[in-house]
């Protein structure tokens, strides 16, 4: 189902209404800064089961999370000195970056290594929407596997509409993914080339 939200000033009334997918247990495809993003509440142990399925993605990658500010980057990750510098510079915005878990990330989303990829998007849509909810939500591209991410929300609604609760519709993206930046140790290291520039890293 489509759900059309403006994409530069969220309607609350109407992002209300996704709030309310979200907490029944929904799955939910929404825009973010790159292409459209597939997720669910990060506490929704079935709900992350079923984009594992609809992904037809290996259990063994955990899903990344959007965060709506700094602060609560900070709930869910340890932040050195030098990550929150980089983090303050770059986000909102198109990276992915891979941090410690604190302990009340789920497990379903730490990694062997007990990291965590955190997203926050420069998009007014899925930043409210988490801001909302109170807690981050997962993010992965709105794809299978190995296939190419999809920008435009009513391909999203034709490929994969019928086993998601809602697609909110915030415009034409465009089907680029986020750059994939670890901040853990003494330097960034670039693990993924996407859209956001990472000459920065030195890499």
């Amino acid at each position: 189902m489509l759900f059309p939200i403006n994409p530069e000033n969220p309607q609350p009334r109407l992002v209300a209404k996704v709030i309310d997918v979200l907490k029944s247990g929904g799955i939910i495809a929404y825009p973010t800064d790159t292409t459209y993003g597939i997720g669910c509440s990060i506490f929704n142990k079935k709900g992350i089961e079923r984009i594992y399925l609809i992904k037809q993605r290996e259990k063994k990658k955990p899903f990344s999370f959007i965060c709506s500010d700094l602060s609560e980057v900070a709930r869910y990750a340890k932040v050195s000195n030098y990550a929150f510098k980089i983090i303050k510079r770059y986000l909102p915005g198109p990276y992915t970056f891979v941090l410690d878990a604190t302990s009340i990330v789920p497990d379903l989303l730490v990694t062997k290594q007990k990291t965590v990829g955190i997203r926050m998007p420069d998009n007014p849509i899925c930043l409210s929407i988490v801001r909302e909810l109170g807690h981050p939500i997962i993010t992965t591209s709105a794809n299978v596997s190995g296939e190419e991410p999809i920008g435009d929300p009513f391909l999203v609604d034709q490929a994969m509409g019928k086993r998601l609760d809602m697609v909110v519709d915030g415009g034409v993206l465009t089907a680029d993914v986020s750059s994939v930046v670890s901040l853990i140790g003494d330097a960034p290291t670039v693990l993924r080339r996407g859209i956001g520039d990472v000459s920065w890293c030195g890499d």
